[in-house]
């Protein structure tokens, strides 16, 4: 089980006042209202519907229940400019396989909206991800990268990063031994010879999934127009429905969605695909 918090002043601006016929309709949409007070709302979403684990993902699916907007939802797919390209190394092979990407670009963030990207993507973590062992997601800011992206692996002793909320550049062991997150999720990378990173076209590394990002590369803010996303893990099909999820509810921001083309050693994949 995993919950969401949104503000109530949004919800009455855009869904309807949040009487007991509201609360009566919220239960029946199967997202049991936990609590809520004159400033915020919180619901419990279950783990067969991570498409709710945001205020967007909720808004769109609840106005479709109370047949306000019906029938599934278009979004367009930008095809990928130039560079928009992934490199995935085969040295990834036993380590952590897969990942799919994507750009979104015209986003206008605000404290709310970050704070939903944040949440999002932790309950993502949580339940789909198992605690990360399974998925993991990066979103960084695209102006602070060079495209095209490099995934692939590399001996702990030389990568070498500021990891985010640090200001010292540390090895990719010293982050497991010395940095609060990294301490935390360690465990997902014992015995690896090898620990997974994002690289960019200038070499700077972007992240070490599925630990932590850069402080260079991987913190939005309010500033941030255009993103970089990838998620990565073990089973492609998974991956491919949380970018969904993630590409859409930015688009619900505002932001338009842009394809990446991925290349698994010769063999392209085009992510996001939002084909039913």
């Amino acid at each position: 089980m995993a919950n969401i918090k949104f503000s109530r002043k949004t919800f009455e601006k855009e869904i309807g006042k949040l009487d007991e016929k509201m609360q009566n309709k919220i239960a029946m949409f199967g997202t049991p209202l936990e609590s809520f007070d004159d400033n915020e709302i919180e619901l419990e979403i279950f783990p067969n519907r991570p498409d709710l684990l945001s205020y967007q993902g909720f808004k769109r699916g609840f106005l479709g229940f109370l047949g306000k907007k019906t029938g599934l939802k278009t979004y367009k797919l930008n095809k990928p400019q130039k560079d928009y390209k992934v490199k995935i190394d085969s040295s990834l092979k036993e380590i952590r396989p897969f990942t799919t990407c994507a750009i979104i670009q015209g986003l206008k963030l605000d404290d709310d909206k970050i704070k939903e990207l944040i949440d999002i993507q932790e309950k993502l973590h949580l339940t789909v991800g198992r605690k990360r062992k399974k998925l993991a997601i990066g979103i960084y800011p695209l102006e602070k990268i060079k495209l095209p992206i490099t995934f692939r692996a590399l001996e702990p002793d030389k990568i070498k990063f500021i990891p985010l909320e640090s200001d010292r550049e540390m090895s990719g062991l010293q982050i497991l031994q010395k940095h609060p997150t990294g301490k935390n999720y360690a465990h997902l990378l014992a015995g690896k010879q090898k620990f997974p990173i994002f690289i960019d076209a200038d070499k700077n590394i972007l992240s070490m999934p599925p630990i932590i990002n850069s402080q260079l590369t991987g913190k939005i803010t309010y500033e941030t127009k255009d993103v970089f996303i990838e998620c990565s893990g073990f089973d492609f099909e998974i991956l491919k429905k949380c970018l969904n999820i993630l590409v859409t509810t930015m688009a619900d921001m505002g932001g338009q969605i842009y394809q990446m083309e991925l290349d698994y050693n010769g063999k392209k994949q085009i992510t996001p695909d939002l084909t039913p």
